[in-house]
């Protein structure tokens, strides 16, 4: 069980990681807390966006949307390698998911299928969003997936995680297909081999 960092903690995990980090307009405040807890944090979750465009990007996941207002992430991961930060706290990003799957990834063992929708895990997980239309034809630089790589590890290296803390969208929430264009054990061997 672990606490969230400090917003100027998760700032300085992500530099120290090698990241290019901007920090937009009052993200360290900027947060769904009014709805609920945020935490005790178990793990890392990634999405893609479907959307293109870096600032509009930006922009969606600082903001939210109609019915769901942001913001929608933690760190927005654009195809240049830069974490734009939105957001810190609760965060309208994971929804809710699969206990089976959360008590998983706390004891950090193998996912079983996400098959139930019980657990809110906005309150449970970073989550970072990448930019990616999400069709299985937009391309994911490799600059970009260096930086999930990194984003990632950074969270993991703080709480002493190791990479099955790290979990897709659709690992999660049944229905969910993000993120798609990679896989999720190979990014998990990534954030692995550079935590060692």
């Amino acid at each position: 069980m672990s606490s969230p960092m400090s917003a100027s903690n998760f700032l300085k995990a992500l530099k120290n990681e090698g990241l290019t980090v901007v920090q937009v307009g009052d993200w360290r405040t900027h947060n769904r807390n009014h709805k609920g807890p945020w935490g005790p944090v178990h793990g890392v979750m990634l999405h893609h966006t479907v959307t293109e465009g870096a600032a509009r990007t930006v922009d969606i996941c600082r903001d939210g949307y109609a019915g769901l207002p942001g913001p929608l992430c933690h760190g927005v991961i654009t195809k240049d390698g830069r974490v734009h930060l939105v957001g810190y706290g609760r965060a309208n990003h994971a929804g809710l998911g699969d206990d089976d799957v959360l008590r998983a990834v706390i004891g950090e063992k193998r996912l079983p299928s996400d098959n139930e929708a019980n657990t809110d895990g906005n309150r449970h997980f970073y989550g970072f969003e990448c930019e990616n239309l999400g069709d299985g034809d937009d391309p994911w630089p490799a600059v970009q997936l260096e930086a999930v790589e990194k984003a990632a590890a950074a969270v993991c290296r703080f709480h002493h995680w190791d990479a099955p803390s790290v979990i897709g969208h659709r690992e999660w929430q049944p229905g969910k297909v993000d993120p798609r264009g990679f896989s999720m054990t190979g990014m998990r061997s990534r954030i692995h081999d550079r935590l060692k």
